[in-house]
Parts: C-alpha cells; sequence; structure tokens
C-alpha cells in the first residue's frame, strides 16, 4: 500500500467512536513532529484536541479533520469487520475509512510532504484535529478551540475542512459555505385530566395544534443567491402517559431551523416565540444555535485556489455549494477566517460497507500540498 492509504488503515484500525480518540492523534503528532511542527494536546473534559503548527507568523492556513467516527452498527451485516481495514476492488473499506480518516491521513502526509519541500515557507501551516466532530453537543471540540484561540489571538486566515465533499469524482463539488442551524425544545404546558371530562383538563396537544399548524406553513425567507430559503422541521413530538384515557399534563417538541444568510437567529427566535404568543400556548423555550451561516467569499484567495486545483489536478470543475449538514468549519469562521471543504467522495459515509477508493486516497494529499503551495 501507499503510504496514505497504510496511514488511513493504521487510523481505521483505532475504534475512535466519539469522544474516544483512541490514539489516533499522538500517532499523527509523533510523524508531524518528526517533521518539525509543534504540537499542543488541548484536552476537554473527554475530548482530545491536536493543534501542530509549522512555520511563523501570518497568513496562516490550517487543515481542519476529525479523529472521532459514528458507531459501526451491527458488526456482523458488514462485509468485513469495520475496524479491520480491508482493500476489496479498488477500495478501502472500514469505518471512518471516508469519514474522515481518509481526509485526515492526506492532509498529515501533504503536510510533512510540504514542509521538507518547503523548510522556509512563508507565514503558517497548521493542521487541527478533534475528537469531538460527530457527537450531539461539540461542546469540547473546536468550538472549545476555537474560544482557546480567541483568548490566546491566535489568527487565522484560511481554513481546509478535509470533510469528504465530493459526490461522484473526487473534486467535483466543494463546500464554499454552510447554512446555520437553529435548534429549540419547546415545552407546552396543560392540565392532565379524564378524556370523558375535557372541561376539566387542558390538552397541550391541542393547545399547540393551530401554533403548530402556522409554524409549518410560514415562509421564514426566500433565501438568495448564496443559500436555499430557511427550513423548519420538527424532529421529535412528545406527549401522553401511555394510556387511552388520560389527557396529557405537558408536551415536549424538538425542532430546527437550517438557515442562510437571508435571515438571523435572533429574528428565527422572535417570528417563532410571536406566533406561539399569537395562538395563547402555554409555553417554555431552551434555545441553542450550534452555528452561524458562513461563506466563503467568491473572489477569496482560497476559493479562486481551490477551484484551480480542482480543475487542474482532478480535471474537473467544481460544483460550488453550501449544502448538507454543518461541519465543525463553522466554528472557525467566526474567526475570520476563509473557510471551505474538500475531501473524498461522501457516497458511503455513516453506511455499512463504509470505503474510500484508492484512486482517489492517491491523489488527496496532492490536491492538498498544492493548496499550500499555492497559498504559502
Amino acid at each position: 500500500m501507499s503510504d496514505v492509504a497504510e496511514l488511513t488503515a493504521e487510523l481505521v484500525r483505532r475504534r475512535s467512536i466519539t469522544p474516544d480518540d483512541a490514539g489516533c492523534q499522538a500517532l499523527l503528532a509523533q510523524r508531524l513532529q518528526r517533521a518539525g511542527f509543534r504540537c499542543e494536546h488541548l484536552r476537554y473534559g473527554d475530548v482530545s484536541n491536536l493543534w501542530a503548527a509549522h512555520g511563523q507568523g501570518d497568513p496562516v492556513l490550517v487543515f481542519l479533520g476529525h479523529t472521532d467516527v459514528v458507531p459501526s452498527g451491527p458488526e456482523e451485516v458488514w462485509t468485513s469487520p469495520p475496524f479491520t481495514p480491508a482493500i476489496r476492488d479498488g477500495k478501502l473499506y472500514g469505518r471512518g475509512a471516508a469519514d474522515m480518516k481518509s481526509g485526515v491521513a492526506a492532509m498529515t502526509i501533504a503536510l510533512e510532504r510540504f514542509v521538507i519541500e518547503h523548510p522556509r515557507h512563508r507565514g503558517s501551516v497548521a493542521l487541527l484535529l478533534t475528537s469531538d466532530e460527530e457527537g450531539p453537543t461539540n461542546l469540547d471540540g473546536v468550538r472549545r478551540v476555537a474560544q482557546h484561540f480567541r483568548e490566546t489571538g491566535q489568527r487565522i486566515a484560511w481554513c481546509v475542512v478535509g470533510e469528504p465533499s465530493s459526490k461522484e469524482r473526487l473534486g467535483d463539488l466543494i463546500r464554499v459555505g454552510r447554512r446555520g442551524s437553529l435548534s429549540g425544545t419547546l415545552t407546552v404546558r396543560g392540565v392532565q385530566g379524564h378524556v370523558a371530562y375535557p372541561e376539566k383538563a387542558l390538552n397541550p396537544i391541542h393547545a399547540l395544534a393551530p401554533a403548530l399548524a402556522e409554524l409549518v406553513a410560514t415562509s421564514w425567507d426566500d433565501g438568495n443567491e448564496d443559500f436555499p430559503p430557511t427550513s423548519f422541521q420538527i424532529s421529535n413530538l412528545n406527549a401522553g402517559t401511555g394510556a387511552l384515557n388520560v389527557i396529557p399534563g405537558s408536551l415536549v417538541a424538538h425542532f430546527n431551523f437550517r438557515f442562510g444568510t437571508a435571515s438571523r437567529a435572533e429574528d428565527l427566535r422572535d417570528r417563532t416565540e410571536a406566533i406561539l404568543k399569537k395562538h395563547r400556548v402555554d409555553y417554555s423555550i431552551e434555545w441553542n444555535l450550534s452555528g452561524e451561516p458562513f461563506l466563503s467569499p467568491a473572489n477569496g484567495k482560497l476559493r479562486e485556489t481551490v477551484i484551480a486545483v480542482c480543475r487542474e489536478l482532478c480535471g474537473v470543475e467544481p460544483e460550488q455549494s453550501t449544502g448538507g449538514g454543518t461541519s465543525d468549519g463553522r466554528f472557525i469562521a467566526p474567526l475570520g477566517a476563509e473557510v471551505l471543504e474538500l475531501g473524498p467522495v461522501n457516497a458511503s459515509i455513516h453506511k455499512i460497507d463504509e470505503h474510500v477508493a484508492i484512486d482517489d486516497l492517491q491523489r488527496l494529499p496532492g490536491l492538498y500540498q498544492t493548496i499550500c503551495e499555492r497559498l504559502l
């Protein structure tokens, strides 16, 4: 196997289910230290974060990734064990092969090669890794590291996220931005009672229904040339005791907004609560803004560089997308960085028999190294 395939396989062998890093970052830090990188392990709670930097001063180019993976599900339904890397039909199989241990391995090798070939490069180049990207809260991963950077004055000009962005061919899609994510936990208060005596109770399901209908039907914005219209989705709705003859005393609903730059989180919160008050719902809401939308400017140096590299090395005109969910880039963009995502094909991520094409894996370090050379 090539060096990047071997390193990817070595990472796949480590059962690094969120937030357990399982030794991935220590392995990578050892390699990068041998190449002259200064490595700092930032441990917050159960989460491991690695900051490895080379060079001095500005501009700072950061490669961002995660070493944690989602659970494999039932291992017996995998063609080969999920944490035993296997090569079949030109593909490397294993949990995390695409999301995103191949990207992490490729970024590491690209950085090693870059500093060996350009030991006196201008500015700084760095790798930032976390073991808390796939978790539900991301409190102690890149979100916490970004706060550390604010406190220490660490600046970042450009950030390449190695998430699997491609659709069918390496480089055919790059993420030039991401939507924001605003979630709410809504509790509606009622009065429990017997279904035969509704006049002595207050059904929170009935109380919420008109407001819920309006929330679902509302057009929150029209989107813009960079982002689609804001979407509102109810993900969970729970009420009742399980008995058929009891009116529940409360209801809990979980919902989410995915929004672009046409709306602000503050306005979405205000409009939601105005609708609930309009329908006289007795409620409380816990809000969680897990990330603001971000967008790499169309004429940005990083965006222009990555598009040119995809054209030249992959032979494709990359689609420039802001779709999909969220990524840890949302925590780096507010630091003033231009953020963009480029990685392998994402068709198998989080699935049984997750895999990455060996041919794509071989080419990926070259893409990342060329980005380094063009910028620094």
